[in-house]
């Protein structure tokens, strides 16, 4: 297959892209300015100038190809209302591109909607609460071209974490704050559960869904249902060298803003189905050890 990757030139985009190429595939890689365009060829695609407002381009991008994985979005927090706008107009426009076709439009959404405190699976609907609810209506469109366009839509829903060396996201952002404030904290008792998974190993689930992904399905690339925070706080606070404490969620806010939320909200979920239907088994290290392992270097 010829893949359409939005994100081509992220971090859990050129695993997915050096995914596909080693299993067969070619790579549309999109990429915004010359330094993406290095890290697409780089990772074995053909780079694809444009992003994620050039609506143009991404429906170009989806014409050209066999299938696409949108991977990329804008992670602002100041407008995350916006972010998540810009991420339904590309969708639409690149499911505009492939109606009809039948062919793959795979996304990445997340799993910090969903209930709080049980065991979400597959089947679990998120939560209708802002901000949240806005990154929920991504899906929503893919589950609607499914249904009405003839594309062969499915979202795949990433945990908080995914991990790896070279990771820029939650965990070393968190690490940032605690080292500028001295301490590490945790809310309440620490027993919030995040679960994880290695951006190796999201990378074939990837793959998979465009290979074999059913229409309007989603998946859960989760390798582990849920890692305590104070785990993964007393660790950052070991190879920091600084105390863990607990903290309530607003006095959080004052250490790590917005993150306060996050960290406090207890998100365990299964990927049994998605393990079963795609044939998925995830075989890399685990949150703890990747974070002994190449984290703190």
């Amino acid at each position: 297959m010829r893949v359409f990757v939005t994100g081509a030139a992220g971090f859990i985009g050129r695993a997915t892209t050096q995914e596909l190429v080693k299993n067969g595939h070619q790579v549309l890689g999109l990429a915004r300015n010359d330094a993406h365009v290095e890290a697409v060829t780089k990772a074995g695609a053909e780079p694809h100038k444009g992003d994620l407002k050039d609506i143009e381009s991404l429906k170009s991008g989806a014409k050209a190809a066999d299938g696409v994985i949108h991977l990329a979005f804008i992670h602002d927090f100041q407008d995350f209302a916006g972010a998540c706008a810009t991420d339904r107009a590309a969708i639409e426009a690149m499911g505009e591109a492939l109606a009809g076709t039948g062919k793959p439009l795979v996304i990445a959404s997340g799993t910090l909607g969903l209930s709080e405190g049980t065991l979400a699976t597959e089947d679990s609907e998120p939560e209708r609460i802002p901000p949240l609810a806005d990154r929920a209506m991504s899906a929503d469109l893919i589950y609607a071209l499914s249904k009405d366009k003839q594309v062969r839509g499915s979202v795949i829903r990433l945990p908080p974490t995914v991990h790896g060396a070279g990771d820029g996201g939650f965990i070393p952002t968190l690490s940032n704050m605690y080292r500028k404030k001295g301490s590490v904290i945790y809310v309440g008792d620490g027993s919030a559960r995040w679960p994880a998974v290695h951006r190796h190993d999201a990378a074939v689930l990837f793959r998979l869904a465009v290979e074999k992904g059913t229409a309007g399905a989603t998946y859960h690339a989760i390798a582990e249902q849920g890692v305590p925070m104070k785990e993964i706080t007393t660790m950052v606070g070991k190879h920091l060298q600084l105390p863990v404490e607990s903290q309530s969620v607003e006095e959080a806010m004052g250490t790590v803003g917005f993150f306060a939320h996050l960290i406090s909200r207890d998100n365990p979920t299964s990927s049994e189905k998605t393990q079963k239907e795609l044939g998925w088994h995830p075989t890399q290290p685990g949150l703890l050890a990747d974070m002994e392992a190449n984290y703190f270097s």
